[in-house]
């Protein structure tokens, strides 16, 4: 964690990315209460969802939604599929000069997106949420995916030497210049959500760590295999601890 710039301007508007597949039961609520929440709280926002190949009513549902609300911005990643995959392109479609990466299925507190805007308009780059720190907390979460989160979080602390200790959640905030500095973003899957935070913090953006809240979805299936993502976590890790450690600064923010 490094110390935010005092010489930022405001930040103009806010883009949250929310990949969607096959979530016809709660996308149109998770976006109605995001925008309400963001407009109740004065933060000039879009919202872009990007459906990832769904086979249900999921983009019927938010074209339909765009039509009465015009901050919403569907788009389709006509691309190969992936969690990861969808988040860039729609990174590559958004305008706002900060971003929110949110979850489709309402795990996520649209409140904490509130929180986020403020810490980056003090200026830093990234502004990273946590579930396990005072102040935070989950509800429902499966005991085998909790106990499988914080053994890999625990990895990454001691193999990166960070003090983040929820790298793994996708739920975080950035500046637009975090992301094109991070390019070009390589993870085809869940393993995005380590990518994007460890490149931020190896090449030298400012963070830092809120207390955040998650709840389990409530309707759908959840799309993180985890069985799938294993090896798929550990290529992107050794990645970026090769970067950090052979690259000799190559890729460092100037």
């Amino acid at each position: 964690m490094n110390r935010p710039s005092d010489e930022r301007k405001p930040l103009q508007l806010l883009s949250i990315v929310i990949p969607a597949r096959d979530e016809e039961g709660c996308i149109c609520s998770t976006v109605e209460h995001l925008h309400l929440e963001l407009r109740l709280q004065g933060v000039p926002h879009e919202i872009v969802v990007v459906d990832d190949g769904s086979t249900d009513s999921t983009w019927d549902l938010l074209q339909e939604l765009a039509r009465r609300l015009p901050v919403l911005k569907p788009v389709q990643n006509t691309g190969l599929h992936g969690f990861g995959r969808a988040i860039i392109w729609g990174l590559d479609h958004m305008i706002g000069d900060a971003v929110v990466i949110m979850m489709a299925d309402e795990s996520d507190d649209c409140r904490d997106v509130v929180r986020y805007w403020e810490e980056l308009n003090k200026g830093y780059d990234c502004v990273f949420g946590s579930r396990f720190v005072k102040g935070g907390g989950t509800i429902d979460y499966p005991v085998v995916k909790l106990t499988i989160n914080r053994m890999a979080n625990t990895f990454l602390k001691f193999f990166f030497g960070i003090k983040l200790n929820d790298t793994t959640n996708a739920f975080k905030a950035y500046r637009r210049e975090v992301i094109e500095g991070c390019s070009p973003l390589i993870a085809p899957h869940f393993n995005l959500t380590v990518e994007l935070p460890l490149k931020a913090i190896v090449r030298g953006f400012s963070w830092t760590t809120i207390p955040i809240t998650w709840r389990n979805r409530r309707t759908g299936v959840a799309k993180l295999k985890i069985k799938e993502m294993g090896s798929r976590y550990l290529f992107i890790c050794l990645y970026i601890w090769l970067e950090k450690h052979l690259s000799r600064g190559d890729y460092k923010r100037n």
